[in-house]
């Protein structure tokens, strides 16, 4: 298992232009994980120059990007704009892949639960939208990763797959593709009115990526208090983040769920909304949920998936573990997406 970290602190500087993707690598650097989950919002004009660039400063700083993280509305009710997120969307895949190679992951949603937009009609935009991207993701071998996401900062609507009865049936209907699987993130669930790890055991043999977080109730408030007429909870401000394994989540079913069905992949910490000393806190904790729950593993191996690219005569994204220990330790040396592939030459 690999570590990476997402700026979600820093989410509000960086789509203002008050920091840039450089300076957030550097802000991380001293984090030493394996990797830097990147954001779309830093990238608002993409280019190849800007991913050669960003590719050369993740290099100096001993980085990769496993992820990519971007908000599709699929849903939305005006075609002209679905075409727009479709094309935002493809130029961010090909941007990735530019960056980081075969294997990395690039974040699709279904969009948001714009009115008047029915739910087969909603499901029927977003699994075409998606399936549409398959060809691409095939040939550059890149992963599309379906999160159960709650709401966008920039979207005026939350997620239309949030409630989990809408995530599974879309997951059905863009069925069994092998460049494609769900961005498990336990704190949605949550903010869906469900149990995260509950959640965990339906998805689990589709969970290509994580990002870990974790949500706290304020003194006298209960989840039943904060839930809503449609039975989810929102974005309440009785309802805030903090250092992962402190909170709602119960960390160690879902890893020991994880490690059980052979996930063995990138998990991204989404923390620091309170200050880089709770990003910190959250690096400790994953460093050592990996020793606990993953045997030590710095591999990347999903087994899942492994099966499902086997069986389309795809070859393998797996990867080596590390050949120093990562996350937290001094002189730690990354590969990940864009490393050369087992058996192949430096």
């Amino acid at each position: 298992m690999r570590i990476s970290v997402f700026p979600k602190g820093q989410l509000d500087d960086l789509a203002s232009g008050k920091m840039s993707v450089f300076d957030w690598i550097k802000l991380a650097a001293p984090l030493r994980c394996d990797g830097l989950e990147l954001w779309s919002g830093m990238f608002p004009r993409p280019s190849l120059t800007l991913a050669d660039r960003v590719a050369q400063a993740l290099a100096d700083a001993g980085q990769v990007m496993p992820m990519l993280c971007v908000s599709t509305d699929f849903t939305n009710p005006d075609a002209g704009q679905r075409q727009a997120e479709f094309d935002r969307e493809v130029e961010l895949i090909e941007f990735a892949h530019r960056i980081s190679g075969p294997g990395v992951a690039v974040r699709v949603l279904s969009g948001q639960r714009h009115p008047g937009v029915s739910r087969e009609q909603g499901l029927d935009w977003a699994a075409s939208s998606i399936k549409a991207l398959f060809p691409l993701a095939r040939q550059l071998d890149v992963l599309l990763s379906l999160e159960n996401h709650y709401k966008d900062g920039a979207w005026a609507y939350p997620e239309f797959a949030q409630k989990t009865d809408v995530f599974l049936d879309l997951l059905k209907l863009i069925g069994d593709e092998p460049n494609f699987g769900v961005q498990y993130d336990p704190s949605n669930a949550i903010v869906a009115g469900v149990d995260s790890a509950d959640f965990l055991d339906l998805v689990v043999d589709r969970v290509i990526t994580m990002q870990a977080s974790d949500r706290f109730l304020e003194p006298g408030a209960s989840l039943d208090d904060l839930r809503l007429q449609d039975g989810t909870l929102g974005y309440s401000p009785k309802l805030s983040h903090g250092v992962i394994g402190r909170g709602l989540n119960d960390y160690q079913r879902i890893f020991q769920t994880l490690a059980g069905h052979g996930y063995d992949g990138w998990i991204s910490i989404e923390d620091g909304v309170n200050g880089m000393a709770d990003l910190t806190e959250s690096v400790k904790f994953l460093r050592q949920a990996r020793e606990t729950y993953f045997d030590g593993s710095t591999a990347v191996r999903v087994e899942p998936l492994e099966q499902r690219r086997q069986a389309a005569g795809l070859p393998s994204l797996a990867l080596p573990s590390l050949a120093l220990p990562g996350c937290g330790s001094a002189g730690s040396a990354t590969s990940g997406p864009g490393e050369p592939r087992q058996g192949e030459p430096c």
